[in-house]
């Protein structure tokens, strides 16, 4: 196994600081999921959603997956 990067490790560090899903797997999911959600179209009403990543915030998401991946 090779060490993780700074990145995953503190993603890693917080996860395991906590009492959840306690696995590389579902974190990476996790991630992924964030990475691919996409904001919905807002029509006036309700709460906005806030969260707007760059290009370069999901590809960095999505590597720490897979490198969270390859851990396991």
């Amino acid at each position: 196994m090779t060490d993780l990067s700074p990145a995953a490790q503190a993603v890693m560090d917080a996860y395991y600081s906590t009492e959840s899903l306690r696995s590389a797997p579902a974190l990476a999911a996790v991630l992924r999921a964030l990475a691919e959600y996409r904001t919905p179209h807002w029509d006036g009403t309700g709460p906005a959603c806030h969260w707007h990543p760059t290009p370069q915030v999901r590809r960095e998401l999505l590597n720490i997956a897979d490198e969270l991946e390859g851990h396991a």
